[in-house]
């Protein structure tokens, strides 16, 4: 499974392009049931970019503001959100993959973050930790849980951008969705480079194993499933 490197644009990851080669290794190992790409995929009202709030309290990366829980048994419920600089607007240059990326192995792309006033950070639910469809289909166009159990998935790694928000939300929380899951470390990189070490104990408090490239049951995926 990995997760979308983002261009070089307004949230742009320093030296995010260098682990594509890494990628598309995983990405041509025969192991792998199925191969999963994830985009931010933002209309342009969403509630995380900083333009869409009135100052003073809209500076990217700095100001948040309240954010409500989508679904309806826990609808008074709210978070603080993060304000970021507008990025990933659904069907703008920003959203794609880059092409360093050998997106022909990709067996399937999950678009997120599709809801103008929810975050979603994770692949499998959204900021609240909504997990079931029927919160969040307005914020992404597949349920990946129910593909991977489909298809007898029983782990899920996790590479790509950034190790301490989407990374990182999504491998916790396809551990709470039932998938033993591995984040392999060489694959990612933070926004913040400075957050990886709290990332990596939120991880693994979570039950989520952080690996090395050369761990041993990242090289039995060199051989092709029964």
């Amino acid at each position: 499974m990995a997760s979308r490197t983002k261009q070089n644009g307004s949230l742009a990851v320093q030296d995010g392009r260098t682990l594509a080669s890494l990628i598309n290794d995983l990405l041509s190992q025969p192991g792998f049931v199925t191969r999963i790409a994830t985009q931010d995929y933002h209309p342009a009202d969403h509630i995380s970019f900083a333009s869409n709030h009135p100052p003073p309290n809209n500076r990217p990366f700095e100001s948040f503001i309240e954010m409500k829980n989508p679904a309806p048994d826990r609808k008074t419920e709210s978070k603080p959100q993060q304000l970021w600089p507008v990025h990933c607007v659904a069907g703008s240059p920003g959203a794609e993959m880059i092409p360093e990326i050998d997106a022909g192995r990709i067996d399937l792309f999950v678009q997120k973050g599709k809801h103008s006033q929810i975050e979603m950070y994770s692949a499998f639910a959204d900021a609240f930790g909504n997990l079931d469809p029927a919160v969040t289909s307005q914020s992404v166009n597949v349920d990946i849980a129910s593909v991977l159990e489909k298809k007898g998935v029983t782990d899920v790694f996790v590479v790509g951008l950034a190790g301490d928000y989407c990374v990182k939300c999504t491998a916790i929380d396809a551990v709470k969705a039932g998938f033993r899951t591995w984040l392999i470390e060489e694959g990612t990189k933070c926004v913040v480079p400075a957050n990886w070490g709290k990332a990596k104990e939120e991880l693994r408090v979570a039950g989520v194993s952080v690996i090395h490239a050369d761990d041993p049951i990242v090289k039995k995926l060199a051989v092709a499933v029964a």
